[in-house]
Formats: structure tokens, C-alpha cells, sequence
């Protein structure tokens, strides 16, 4: 079902309006999807109770015609893609919840990508602070975020080895570091400067309040973050 077929007469902006029109596709292909979670309004979530695999279907933006479908499993988003489609949207929900791995599941819907640390968690899991750098990493390979300058800082301070044992956390597109895996938001966690990207793309290096530098180069500012940390510092726990 194309993009038009599927539409109703509210549009996409109608609360259960992509939801309705992705039951009748996946009826007419003869494909059985599960739970379907109605809380979103105007997005469609999907999610096999069994292995907690979910998909997420986001409508249109303004202006443009094409599906945003999101793969989520093993702790973290793997994959998305984007099409206007309704039936490609159906089948790729369908075979990642019904158990279809990363590459069965793109065989099926080419439209479906992900990048090589994806399959090689789904063969074997990340540890949570590895896992969490590589989904911010991600980023920077999709919009909105490949644009902007925080991107360029997590680039930057995940070539330090000492960073990249540590959770790293953001917030309004400013970014720190925890020692905590499970409380990585308490302030009593976070360890170091913090580094604020700002939109004439200088990097701000803040320390309770207080600015201590703006640096030209996101590079400059994670050695300033790196210079002040504490000595034997380990891994984040």
C-alpha cells in the first residue's frame, strides 16, 4: 500500500490514523503483528512480549512522505529506515518481532539499515557503558544530530581511552560523564567538567556553574575534561 492508499481523511496527524491504516495493510498482506501499544497518539509501537522487541512507526513531518521505522532490541535502538511504503513498514515489523534478525529482517525490507556494531551486539551483547557510547555515536551518522556540534564533541572524547570508560550522559545538547551505570544522572556521579557545544561552534567547558573556557575545537575542550580528572580512575560501576 503506497503512501496515498493509506491515507485517511484526517491525515496523518490524526490520533490512531497510522495505526489504522498499518492494520489494514498488514490484513490485506496476511501478516499477524503483535501488541500494538496506543499510548503515542500519532506514532504506532509494536511489541512482542516475548523477547521485548519493539518497533516504533512514526508518520510524516510536515512536508515530507515518507515512514520512520525504528528497530529496538537487546537493551538498545539497532536500526531504522525510512519509506512511504505502507506494506514495506508491515513486513519489516513483522519479521523483527517475529523473531527475524537484523540481516533476515533488510533481506525482507531493504529499506531497513544498520550499522556494524548493531549486528554484533545482537550476536553478542555490549556491556552497558560500551553500548551506550556506540547508541550516541550513532548519531552522528542520522539527522537532526549529524548537524550539530555536540556530535563532534562525543567524536572527540570517545578517542580517549579514560572518557570511554565512563557512562556519557547529555542534556540539552551539553555533555558530562558518570561513574554510575544504573544512577548515571545523580549529580554525586557525575565526575569532570562539563562540555556545552554552542550553536557558533565554540565548546564551552563549564565546572559547577562556573564557565572555565571556550575552546575552538571540541578536541581542545575534552583535554581540558580529561586534564582535571582524578588519577586511577576506573571504570563505571
Amino acid at each position: 500500500m503506497n503512501f496515498e492508499a493509506g491515507l485517511g481523511e484526517g491525515g496523518w496527524d490524526d490520533d490512531g490514523a497510522l495505526q489504522a491504516a498499518l492494520g489494514r495493510t498488514a490484513e490485506e498482506l496476511g501478516l499477524a503483528l503483535p501488541e500494538l501499544d496506543g499510548r503515542w497518539g500519532r506514532l504506532a509501537e509494536y511489541v512482542d512480549a516475548g523477547s521485548g522487541r519493539r518497533v516504533v512507526v512514526c508518520p510524516p513531518d510536515e512536508g515530507q512522505r515518507t515512514f520512520r521505522v525504528r528497530l529496538q532490541g537487546y537493551r538498545a535502538p539497532l536500526a531504522c529506515g525510512w519509506t512511504s511504503d505502507l506494506a514495506k513498514v508491515v513486513t519489516a515489523t513483522a519479521a523483527w518481532t517475529g523473531g527475524a534478525g537484523l540481516e533476515e529482517t533488510r533481506a525482507r525490507a531493504p529499506f531497513i539499515r544498520f550499522r556494524p556494531w548493531a549486528l554484533a551486539h545482537e550476536r553478542e551483547p555490549f556491556g552497558a557503558v560500551e553500548l551506550t557510547w556506540l547508541v550516541k555515536l550513532d548519531r552522528v551518522h542520522n539527522p537532526p544530530y549529524d548537524r550539530h556540534p555536540r556530535a563532534h564533541a562525543l567524536l572527540a572524547a570517545y578517542a580517549q581511552p579514560v572518557l570511554r570508560q565512563l557512562m556519557p550522559v547529555n542534556s540539552h545538547f551539553n555533555l558530562w560523564f558518570s561513574t554510575s551505570v544504573e544512577e548515571f544522572w545523580r549529580r554525586k556521579a557525575r565526575i569532570g567538567y562539563v562540555i556545552c557545544p554552542y550553536d557558533e561552534g565554540l565548546y564551552g567547558v563549564w565546572n559547577d556553574g562556573e564557565l572555565l573556557a571556550r575552546t575552538e575545537t571540541p578536541e581542545e575542550a575534552v583535554a581540558l575534561v580529561v586534564a582535571a580528572l582524578p588519577e586511577g580512575i576506573g571504570p563505571a560501576r
